[in-house]
């Protein structure tokens, strides 16, 4: 009887769930007889829908759980250990920085990794500092970088292992005396494309909350909320036929949209926001440019150069791609990218490259590239047979060939410009700059324009041209350009400028309109306002103008310092030490606190607790200029000459034109 009863519990289960297949399906017409791809269709893309994490996508789907993991985007973040780390350690991995006169060591301590900062003067060692790595970016295919997590401030650490090479060196953007040692933030930006979506603290630059290990299912399929109600409610639907709309599948989407989702983090470069827009805004199935448009520099004579995460602009420059994309029908089927060549025609996301075989790649150049035979041997090829013999038929080895990017040192990646093989002529030519490009939109506002021209000037390539073509796309009169003409007047430091502008407001109703935002964009514009009313000498007005650049980002603790600054230059002593001791109290590394902090005891005269908070900058910073200089000037209050002296020499060596240290020579010349 339990037995019969079981039986129809279970008959009634599949009579329910056949009804909700056929009630879900959007209708029972053929595919191809109805437009089913809409823009914006998905549920998912609801700002309300809530990530549901890793686990909970691996209870229904646990084989591409299994492999994706694998993956360079599974394996992309963890926490520091030795399972994570691909590096190789031994006492010879001392890697010396000789603009900055130290040296660097990593080691293991029992199962903490450890950075070791340090100096030596003939055999002795006149400086070391020791720092917890905390967490591994890269998968260990290319590199290992590495990440130390201060009560939730994370910052990169003077060392990378790349794995091609099995070397150490510097890491990428440290090199040539721009080392910046423990202090180069990571902020919203660069976790959103190394991570899953991390719980970052707003009113800041780069603290954290909370931080995923690896990047994770909804990075390319959006929140997955709606779909696991859906699912453990019992709605399916027959996805051999229609889309299921509670969830993203990429490879349903239009071949543009498809795109947009790769695009996200492989194409890198000089990013801008749309207005209101953060990096966490992006969702698959959304236009990319209608959260932030990418520029990357072009240059007449550089053609073969590419920056590592290029992909996407690479292969949108291929033949193959242009000629594919010519006759798509994005929506008129159901998988839209076997009209054309996208990334996933040769890229399945769920498996890692190092174990997709060479026929995976092959086959999907030969879909085009064949005769009625379909065979590789048959396959149109103008290389001779003996080569291609040698190489195994392998079209990628030729036409894709691996080379060195221009912005990380030590790597090979494949360029995904699809080309005929071409002999590269040696060449003397300079490459001459033309102009920033967009990528991913066609025709980005002037405002966009004039931002991505100032970031390039900002972050890149600091030629003034930048900043005069940015000019051209900026209205004075338009106050819609008003915080990107702060910036640019900023960075031109013409600060008459930015107070004459800022004249043409009504400053309380401003302030009052400014908003704390992801990318602090009217905090800095605070903060610009502000060093121009301070390099004026009206340190009343800056102080207003700072104040609120830390009431919009008061986890910005190089505002907070300039805050510090200006009350200690209009004598408001306790309120500064208060800030000093409240950025030291969020981040305890942050040396110009220290210092700060330490010349205003000075001026309080107690020389022993000055004294401790120099040495404690020091410790942090041996190059530190104005701490070194503050403790000069100490000694010399002490009437310690000689120890003053050496100060001003290790000045000197720093910077030879310090006044300070070359007067102090000059006084006590013997």
């Amino acid at each position: 009887m339990q037995s019969l009863f079981r039986n129809i519990l279970f008959l009634s289960a599949l009579i329910f769930i056949s009804i909700i297949i056929i009630k879900c399906g959007p209708n029972k017409e053929p595919v191809e007889s109805k437009n089913i791809i809409l823009e914006n269709t998905y549920k998912n893309l609801d700002s309300n829908v809530k990530y549901v994490g890793i686990m909970a996508c691996r209870q229904c789907h646990y084989d591409k759980y299994e492999t994706f993991i694998e993956t360079g985007m599974g394996k992309s973040f963890d926490h520091a250990n030795k399972n994570k780390s691909s590096a190789k350690f031994n006492k010879h991995d001392v890697i010396y920085d000789k603009h900055l006169n130290l040296s660097y060591l990593p080691f293991w301590e029992g199962d903490s990794m450890k950075i070791l900062e340090f100096r030596l003067k003939g055999k002795d060692t006149t400086y070391r500092r020791v720092e917890a790595v905390d967490y591994i970016i890269g998968s260990g295919q290319h590199t290992n970088s590495h990440i130390m997590n201060t009560n939730g401030y994370l910052t990169q650490m003077p060392l990378t292992y790349y794995t091609q090479k099995g070397k150490w060196d510097l890491p990428p953007g440290f090199e040539a005396g721009f080392n910046s040692r423990f202090s180069r933030k990571i902020g919203l930006e660069c976790m959103s494309c190394h991570n899953s979506l991390p719980d970052f603290v707003i009113g800041s630059e780069n603290k954290f909350n909370d931080i995923p290990t690896g990047i994770n299912c909804e990075r390319c399929h959006g929140p997955g909320e709606i779909h696991v109600k859906e699912k453990t409610a019992g709605i399916l639907v027959d996805t051999s036929t229609y889309i299921d709309y509670s969830i993203v599948n990429p490879a349903k989407l239009s071949i543009d949209l498809q795109f947009d989702v790769c695009q996200r983090c492989h194409l890198q470069g000089n990013a801008v926001l749309k207005e209101n827009k953060s990096f966490f805004d992006f969702k698959p199935g959304m236009k990319l440019s209608d959260v932030l448009t990418v520029f990357l520099p072009k240059y007449e004579g550089a053609e073969d150069e590419f920056i590592m995460a290029s992909h996407a602009d690479r292969l949108k420059m291929s033949k193959c791609f242009i000629q594919s994309n010519k006759s798509k029908t994005d929506n008129k089927t159901l998988r839209p990218y076997e009209k054309g060549l996208t990334c996933i025609t040769c890229h399945n996301p769920h498996v890692s490259v190092h174990v997709t075989g060479k026929e995976i790649f092959n086959k999907a150049c030969i879909s085009c590239h064949n005769n009625q035979q379909n065979a590789i041997t048959n396959v149109e090829c103008s290389e001779d047979l003996k080569k291609r013999t040698a190489a195994i038929d392998n079209c990628v080895s030729c036409h894709m060939p691996r080379s060195g990017a221009i912005d990380i040192p030590h790597v090979t990646v494949t360029d995904h410009f699809i080309q005929k093989p071409v002999k590269k002529i040696n060449s003397e030519s300079v490459k001459r700059f033309i102009g920033l490009y967009a990528v991913n939109e066609k025709n980005p506002s002037s405002q966009v324009i004039a931002q991505a021209y100032i970031n390039q000037y900002d972050k890149f390539d600091r030629k003034l041209s930048h900043l005069d073509s940015a000019k051209k796309h900026l209205n004075e009169k338009n106050i819609s350009d008003f915080n990107i003409l702060i910036q640019l007047y900023f960075l031109k430091t013409d600060y008459q400028k930015i107070v004459s502008l800022m004249s043409t407001q009504n400053q309380n109703l401003w302030l009052r309109d400014c908003k704390i935002t992801f990318d602090n964009k009217d905090a800095w514009t605070c903060y610009w306002i502000a060093e121009a009313y301070n390099q004026l000498n009206k340190p009343d007005i800056a102080n207003i103008f700072y104040k609120k650049a830390t009431i919009l980002a008061p986890y910005n603790l190089e505002l907070q310092n300039k805050l510090a600054g200006n009350y200690h230059a209009l004598n408001k002593i306790e309120e500064a030490k208060q800030v000093y001791e409240k950025i030291i109290e969020e981040d305890k590394t942050f040396a110009p606190a220290w210092s700060n902090l330490g010349f205003m005891y000075v001026q309080q005269n107690n020389i022993g607790m000055a004294t401790n908070l120099y040495d404690k900058a020091l410790t942090l910073d041996p190059n530190y200029e104005q701490a070194l200089t503050n403790k000069a000037g100490l000694l010399i209050y002490e009437k310690k000459t000689e120890e003053a002296i050496k100060i001003a020499d290790r000045i000197l060596i720093l910077n030879p034109e310090n006044r300070y240290a070359l007067s102090l020579k000059e006084h006590f010349k013997k």
